[in-house]
């Protein structure tokens, strides 16, 4: 079985979808029309590098808020991961429950990595900021986490001109 990876380009629509969020409710992509939407995958909670980019996204929230976006982050961990991750690490960004990974894949960011000369499929760690239209604005295709959610802020500040 084939698994078709969309190469989503500055343009396209951003892929609809539904997942639950760490209350276990449902959160859909069109809940958030009008408004930017900064969207990233990262592949687990708690990990060194998904911790320090959930916090710097956390710890800039009230700016990117100003610019009216909001921040969700979506891995395969559970919603009862999310709420721990959430609650030891005290996040204010919405994380939403790709279980099965349809999501990630439908954005393109499931594929093949590297760990230790080692090789596994996996989340490839991106963002998509997505504008109030439902348009993909700007993408960061492999995101190294250290200056990336103010990097983020910079290009939302721009756009929002």
């Amino acid at each position: 079985m084939t698994h078709q990876i969309l190469d989503l380009e500055v343009g396209n629509d951003a892929p609809e979808f539904t997942l639950l969020d760490k209350d276990k409710k449902k959160v859909s992509l069109k809940d958030f029309s009008g408004k930017y939407i900064i969207l990233y995958f990262y592949p687990k909670d708690n990990s060194p590098a998904c911790t320090t980019e959930a916090i710097g996204f956390t710890g800039i929230l009230p700016a990117l808020q100003k610019l009216d976006a909001i921040v969700i982050g979506i891995s395969p961990d559970s919603p009862e991961s999310h709420a721990k991750f959430i609650e030891k690490k005290n996040l204010k960004v919405i994380l939403l429950s790709d279980i099965d990974k349809k999501v990630v894949k439908s954005y393109g960011k499931w594929g093949l990595k590297k760990f230790r000369g080692k090789e596994y499929m996996g989340v490839i760690r991106s963002t998509f900021l997505i504008d109030p239209e439902g348009k993909i604005a700007y993408i960061w295709p492999k995101v190294s986490v250290k200056g990336h959610p103010e990097e983020v802020q910079q290009i939302l500040t721009k756009l929002n001109k």
